[in-house]
């Protein structure tokens, strides 16, 4: 929906959907039935996720024209992709696949520019659109500096086929990348690095700030004990532009024996959950998935953050805390400063592996439920 120069969608990541057929018929049965709770007479904004066969399938003439008369019949609009999965993303292993194919490869970038090209037939006149993306690829993988360098040279390329796009269509049109815990970068001292070598590499093109930015996803930063303020403020002095604000929150937890049993209930076979441990002096430790963190006995971690996204208004338990305060402080920013990011986009995929206590209602109701807290705190800053 559009608020105030703000277009706030939940991302449909949530919903299975590897072929273009299973991710019409999610936005069929779910997305329709949520804009009936929270938007059923304006323009409803939607955060579109596209594996490569879906965004292939879509990209027949004849099946891109049935979609663009099917947003027109029911008043929606997509204004944003999420590029981050390439492959399955439910119901099977994802763990660190999910990163695959990274940035050194092709395949990576075809997928990109073909979502591009998508979003600039999608995207409404007047109204930016944004895709997000891998950050790079997973430390583990352990990428040689000649690797590193074909990353970024493939993103720039990503960069130049973005601003043919945006000057062919009229189209306003840019990438954010998405730190995140454990990956090349997930802080936002390694991200502006990265992307301020990529434009030292190529002489501080000026296409690199317009189209190349960061998706901030209050989840990923809070999981790294950064502060809102600070981040935001460090972008903005690199001059890298906010593509897209991910509205998520995490889990935050004093790692007590009771805490830990109760954890156990979030470990899963899908989705990777990397922990930040922070300790009594404040050094930082990081763990690769929540079962590895379970299995340390470290008596001097006082604070563990998760990365699980939980629903935004999940209330704080005896046991459970959460990191909905960093999420807060970007509401704050964007309140001082309405131009900073004008897409917002709630994502809670995780709606699948959550404890059942939960999950205790139907997916279209959490959703309801996020969209009624967000726009809750929105009026409260005079942003809705």
């Amino acid at each position: 929906m559009h608020l105030n120069g703000f277009h706030l969608a939940y991302c449909t990541n949530i919903h299975r959907g590897e072929n273009w057929a299973q991710t019409f018929a999610s936005l069929q049965q779910y997305t329709l039935a949520v804009r009936e709770r929270v938007c059923p007479q304006k323009p409803y904004a939607i955060g579109l996720r596209l594996s490569d066969q879906a965004s292939r399938e879509l990209s027949e003439p004849s099946i891109l024209s049935s979609f663009r008369k099917w947003l027109d019949e029911n008043n929606c609009y997509v204004f944003t992709i999420n590029g981050f999965p390439f492959g399955k993303f439910h119901g099977t292993r994802v763990k660190e696949q999910v990163y695959l194919p990274d940035w050194t490869s092709a395949d990576r970038l075809e997928f990109t520019n073909r979502l591009f090209d998508l979003l600039a037939q999608l995207v409404p006149e007047g109204v930016e659109g944004s895709v997000s993306t891998v950050p790079g690829s997973f430390k583990e993988f352990e990428c040689t500096p000649g690797e590193q360098r074909q990353m970024r040279d493939n993103l720039f390329r990503c960069v130049e086929h973005i601003a043919r796009v945006s000057e062919k269509t009229g189209r306003q049109l840019h990438l954010g990348v998405e730190p995140e815990p454990l990956c090349l970068f997930e802080t936002s001292g390694e991200t502006i690095a990265f992307i301020n070598q990529i434009r030292a590499e190529h002489g501080n093109d000026a296409r690199l700030k317009e189209f190349l930015g960061v998706n901030y996803d209050t989840c990923h930063l809070a999981v790294e004990f950064e502060e809102p303020h600070g981040a935001l403020a460090a972008f903005q002095q690199h001059e890298i532009r906010i593509s897209k604000l991910h509205l998520s929150s995490a889990l935050k937890v004093r790692p007590t024996e009771e805490v830990r049993r109760e954890l156990n209930k979030f470990t899963d076979d899908i989705y990777l959950h990397q922990v930040v441990a922070r300790d009594v002096t404040g050094t930082l430790t990081r763990y690769r998935d929540l079962d590895v963190a379970l299995l340390q006995r470290v008596l001097t971690e006082e604070e563990w953050r998760i990365h699980f996204h939980i629903p935004l208004h999940a209330p704080r338990t005896a046991l459970f805390d959460n990191t909905t305060d960093h999420l807060l402080g970007v509401f704050d920013a964007l309140q001082k400063n309405p131009k900073l990011c004008s897409h917002l986009e709630m994502e809670t995929y995780t709606w699948e592996v959550m404890p059942t206590e939960m999950k205790n209602r139907s997916v279209v109701d959490q959703l309801v439920g996020e969209y009624e807290w967000c726009l809750g705190e929105l009026a409260k800053r005079g942003l809705r």
